[in-house]
């Protein structure tokens, strides 16, 4: 399809106008015979056809309706990392003075080696030169070797940190019409996430009911996500006389995972570092911070949880708030 730009508006469809195109040219000419008092004059505009090639089509569909995280370590993490680790960056600083420290000296005592082994009169200093040597060969060793073992933890803390970042921009269903992520609910309720099929879902719950006020109390929260896609139905009892337990029931199991394409990504990540297939049901354990605190391959043990979790109420709940065990 051809389109005409030009500051000039005509109408291209009426008479008087005479239109020429040169041939193997993209320029054109629009020229009007114009008669005023006796007088004939012509006027013409010049312009480019632009043309418009068709572009192929793409039809990306995601069953999440929603782009996947990026893979790479966001700012969040590094500026957690540092707090995790403040003195680390301080370390790597002065192992990376060292071993310039050690390599100068190293290059220093080489070429005095060199010059001695060519004057005999100093063929005395020649051990000394050696001594030296390898001193500076041993630093430069061990300082790189902490080096390493420093970076490498680094970058292990950070992927981890990274992880658990793209855990906390997972979205949850908490009521009806309310979608959050799951880092809103940091510093409110700690996190069980039960990952297995339909069956694995009920009977965990079904474990999880004589534990539910204990529980509740220790702020535990439980996000089942069924991986075989089966969404479970709990069945509450309706009962008046089971009003109290089963509105706790309720809220104990009252989140659900949204956007399941970017929660099964997450856990088919986190299966495939830990060695476990992909169809083993997990749980994964968070603490109040929102970091992974434990996590296995089966059924949440919620004995545990009582007995190991401070509650978040009453005379400890400020005391205990960091007590949630330690980060995986």
């Amino acid at each position: 399809m051809a389109s005409f730009m030009a500051h000039v508006s005509f109408n291209i469809l009426k008479p008087p106008y005479l239109c020429h195109i040169k041939p193997g040219s993209n320029y054109f000419n629009f020229c009007r015979e114009v008669t005023n008092h006796n007088q004939t004059t012509f006027t013409c505009i010049t312009g480019r056809r632009h043309w418009n090639k068709p572009k192929p089509s793409t039809i990306t569909s995601s069953a999440a309706n929603k782009p996947s995280p990026s893979s790479e370590i966001s700012s969040t993490a590094k500026i957690r990392s540092e707090v995790l680790s403040p003195f680390r960056s301080v370390r790597m600083f002065f192992y990376l003075a060292f071993i310039a420290s050690g390599a100068l000296g190293g290059l220093i005592a080489t070429t005095q080696l060199i010059a001695a082994l060519n004057n005999p009169s100093r063929a005395a200093e020649v051990t000394e030169i050696l001594k030296g040597l390898g001193i500076d060969i041993g630093a430069v060793s061990i300082f790189a070797f902490l080096y390493s073992r420093e970076d490498n933890a680094k970058k292990a803390q950070l992927a981890k940190l990274s992880r658990e970042e793209s855990l906390s921009n997972l979205k949850l269903r908490v009521a009806e019409s309310r979608i959050v992520p799951l880092g809103s609910l940091r510093g409110a309720a700690r996190l069980v996430i039960c990952a297995g099929p339909s069956p694995f879902i009920l009977e965990s719950f079904r474990q999880s009911e004589p534990f539910t006020q204990s529980l509740l109390e220790r702020g535990v929260l439980v996000v089942p996500f069924a991986t075989d896609g089966n969404l479970p139905t709990f069945e509450f009892d309706e009962s008046e006389e089971m009003k109290e337990p089963t509105v706790r029931s309720k809220r104990l199991w009252q989140l659900a995972p949204v956007y399941v394409t970017e929660w099964s990504s997450w856990l088919d990540e986190q299966k495939k570092l830990a060695g476990i297939s992909p169809e083993s049901p997990v749980y994964l354990s968070l603490r109040l911070d929102g970091r992974v605190r434990g996590s296995g391959v089966g059924y949440p043990p919620w004995n545990a949880f009582v007995a190991q979790l401070p509650p978040v109420k009453g005379m400890w709940s400020g005391l205990l708030d960091g007590m949630d065990g330690r980060v995986l």
